[in-house]
């Protein structure tokens, strides 16, 4: 039987959303990839317990995740959530999401209402829970006014079945809409979901962290390393077989070699803070208190270790900042 490590919160280190009382630890475990139903149940189970061992309280999730079996990996946290966290519910946030593909049909993907309310509705069964704590609406839908998918994410809260809501891959054009809609109705809108990472500063150029720092909102980041890119394994070429989120696509604009360069010199940086180019790249996005959490996505009980002592060195000082724009920009 799993019992919590007693010293799971030794660190005292969480991170508000915003201006909200939604706390969230720097570093949160995604179950995006490598964790459905075709993947070993025993050893994700592991991760998953170990990582809240160490102070991960934040799992993130969505219907479509599963690695093509939409909903897979909903049942394999659904599981352990009532097999070993059971006891540790209160402690924990659990978020997921509703938008893209779950099932055949005009309601399998969007968000529409009746999308959103049986979204939530089969996510809980799936999950094996009466509420979440995070629900967002994972993408943009432009086949539904934005003011439907507002209005049915406040009745969820109201139901009960949800206590925050966020968007995921808004722009800041919808961004804005949004969060007055949800200002209108007293909606407890708390996070952006987007792919950032040290390389990708869209959210930063684009104004959306404006908009969320002037709303009292967060920005929670996916793909902080750039599905393994900001790391060790690529520093001496990148495959050819080596696929690219699409947010991330324009990384290639000038072929694998310059990239490969940027990476090398980004890793001489992270070695003088005696960091590896991946704790340097999380620690990047974490000087930005507007950004709540990263949310890392791995297997292995090593790297997450690895990942974990980020947050051992958060602080830049202005020459390592100035070194990495010159970079990056």
């Amino acid at each position: 039987m799993y019992t919590a490590a007693k010293d799971r919160y030794s660190r005292g280190t969480v991170r508000h959303a915003g201006k909200t009382g939604l706390m969230l630890p720097p570093i949160s475990l995604g179950l995006w990839k490598k964790y459905g139903s075709q993947d070993p149940f025993y050893d994700r189970k592991k991760v998953i317990l170990h990582a809240f061992d160490k102070g991960i309280f934040h799992f993130d999730n969505a219907n479509h995740y599963g690695d093509g079996d939409f909903g897979s990996s909903e049942k394999l946290l659904g599981q352990i959530l009532n097999d070993e966290l059971k006891p540790y519910r209160d402690e924990l946030v659990i978020s997921t999401k509703v938008g893209y593909e779950i099932h055949d049909g005009p309601y399998g993907i969007g968000t529409s209402r009746k999308s959103l309310i049986q979204g939530i509705n089969d996510s809980l069964t799936r999950l094996n829970l009466d509420y979440v704590d995070i629900y967002y609406a994972h993408r943009y839908d432009d086949l539904t006014p934005i003011s439907e998918t507002v209005h049915a994410l406040d009745d969820i809260v109201k139901s009960g079945k949800a206590l925050y809501v966020g968007v995921s891959n808004f722009e800041k054009p919808q961004l804005e809409e949004a969060i007055r809609l949800f200002k209108q109705l007293g909606t407890p809108f708390v996070l952006d979901q987007m792919s950032m990472n040290i390389l990708n500063n869209h959210v930063e150029n684009s104004g959306i962290i404006d908009v969320l720092k002037n709303n009292g909102a967060g920005a929670i980041a996916y793909g902080p390393l750039s599905e393994g890119l900001l790391s060790d394994r690529y520093l001496n070429g990148i495959p050819d077989s080596f696929k690219i989120h699409h947010t991330n696509q324009q990384l290639f604009d000038n072929g694998k070699d310059v990239l490969v360069k940027k990476l090398n010199d980004l890793n001489d940086i992270a070695k003088n803070r005696d960091q590896t180019l991946s704790q340097m790249s999380l620690a990047w996005l974490l000087r930005d208190p507007v950004v709540a959490s990263v949310i890392i996505g791995t297997t292995s009980i090593e790297h997450l270790d690895d990942n974990l002592k980020t947050l051992d060195n958060l602080d830049f000082s202005q020459d390592e900042i100035d070194a990495i724009d010159k970079l990056i920009k």
